[in-house]
């Protein structure tokens, strides 16, 4: 927290102001990429995308249909939305939410895998320290959130 706590000092510095950009837009399209894969990889056989929703996966509260449904289209808008910086804490949250889902309802299956489970908290830890950056240059939320904050002072 100490690091982020002095973003704005460490920008106007000069270091912080061109790295934790790069390093947003980075992480965004690794994620981004991940998750936009595991849609696409849903969609090309959905017969077997429900098959594996009824059998394998334990999604709660939802049928196998509807949450085959939900998570492929999480999958395929909310890595668009991360990586083009729009929406951004939003799909941030989405895509943490989708990760955590895929673990509570697939752990019989990670727990057995070690390499499984450690790629999906670290897409969870990639996932918060995106929540935790405050809007970078990379992003079109703090494009437009800069245009606005100019115009009202105009």
């Amino acid at each position: 927290m100490f690091f982020l706590n002095h973003y704005p000092r460490l920008a106007r510095a000069g270091f912080a102001g061109y790295l934790l950009p790069l390093a947003d837009l980075l992480a965004r399209l690794y994620l981004a990429r991940v998750f936009f894969l595991s849609g696409l990889t849903k969609i090309a056989d959905w017969e077997i995308t429900l098959a594996l929703f009824s059998d394998e996966y334990r999604v709660p509260l939802l049928s196998p249909y509807w949450a085959a449904l939900l998570g492929t289209a999480g999958e395929l808008v909310l890595p668009v939305l991360l990586l083009l910086g729009v929406l951004t804490r939003w799909s941030t949250l989405g895509l943490l939410a989708l990760n955590s889902v895929a673990v509570l309802a697939y752990y019989h299956a990670l727990q057995d895998s070690p390499a499984a489970l450690q790629d999906h908290l670290e897409w969870a830890l990639l996932l918060l320290l995106v929540l935790a950056l405050p809007h970078s240059r990379a992003r079109l939320d703090g494009w437009l959130l800069r245009l606005s904050v100019k115009r009202a002072q105009a």
